[in-house]
């Protein structure tokens, strides 16, 4: 890629799923089984932040991967991830390449986020906006009581594609109030009855997955405030009254967290409900949003 270069979307290009996972021990990035694209267990890299410049003059970013071969090492493939919408037949100019805070970005993308104005179920049963929490406070979690909160990251993004903020309306998930999160933000459902055919009765599913159009809706426009809630563990709090993951600290998220609280946080900490996590052909052809409210109150 030549920065002033001008790329265009094939007008036959389709968006298909890249599915990752990492290790934790070295942070390095391999294609996952159950990936639409690419070779499972090929290793990936992630190689840079790129950013293009519309006909409008706005401004989109992107991720550049590359998958290489098992056997020669040579390149495979080379995948774009765009992080705001991109259009077909449209010319846009590579205006910067950042090979190194392509993994900052992508920490950004991929953390558990809620948005200003949301509000939190403190110990005491209070409810505090996140934007007024500091660290130190004690908030109620699911599993482990009270708890305190030992970080809060806070970034204001262009709410487009991957940060187009899910906006969940009040009543959708039994919630008192409308709640706003990132789009991989998870939430934890209790069924009474496995409804969703599960197999398990407690699941986690990514707000983006409900996303249904009328009660559940991702907002794209203008700019939003997220905030990251971290504790000494993986954790399960609730915001707007809706059991909901605080950030976990892993190979992806970690770059966005400071180097003083990372090395204060165990070692050994593990996310919660590991497992449980709906996927998205797990609610094809289902209303989940409805299917999900019912089976936690049956």
């Amino acid at each position: 890629m030549v920065l002033e270069d001008v790329y265009m979307l094939d007008e036959d290009a389709t968006t298909q799923r890249l599915a990752l996972v990492h290790d934790d021990v070295t942070g390095a990035f391999a294609v996952a089984a159950e990936t639409s694209v690419g070779q499972p267990g090929a290793a990936l890299f992630l190689d840079s932040a790129v950013t293009f410049m519309g006909p409008n003059g706005t401004t989109d970013e992107a991720l550049v991967l590359v998958e290489t071969d098992p056997d020669t090492g040579a390149i495979a493939e080379v995948y774009l991830h765009p992080l705001s919408p991109i259009h077909p037949k449209t010319g846009y100019t590579l205006v910067t390449v950042d090979q190194n805070g392509a993994r900052a970005k992508l920490a950004e993308s991929a953390c558990v986020s809620f948005t200003r104005g949301t509000h939190i179920t403190m110990a005491d049963g209070r409810q505090v906006l996140v934007e007024d929490l500091a660290p130190g406070d004690r908030i109620l979690t699911k599993d482990n009581g009270a708890q305190v909160l030992r970080w809060i990251g806070m970034q204001t993004v262009r709410a487009t594609g991957a940060f187009a903020p899910i906006v969940i309306a009040a009543g959708a998930m039994n919630n008192a109030g409308p709640l706003t999160v990132s789009p991989n933000h998870r939430l934890f459902i209790y069924q009474r009855v496995d409804t969703i055919g599960a197999g398990q009765k407690e699941v986690l599913v990514k707000a983006r997955n409900l996303v249904n159009g009328t009660s559940v809706v991702a907002s794209q426009g203008g700019f939003v405030d997220y905030f990251q809630l971290l504790f000494d563990k993986h954790e399960i709090i609730f915001a707007e009254g809706i059991a909901s993951e605080s950030l976990f600290v892993d190979t992806t998220t970690r770059p966005i967290v400071p180097h003083d609280v990372r090395a204060r946080l165990l070692g050994d900490a593990a996310p919660v409900r590991a497992g449980h996590e709906l996927r998205s052909s797990d609610l094809a052809a289902k209303d989940a949003v409805s299917v999900l409210k019912r089976a936690s109150t049956m």
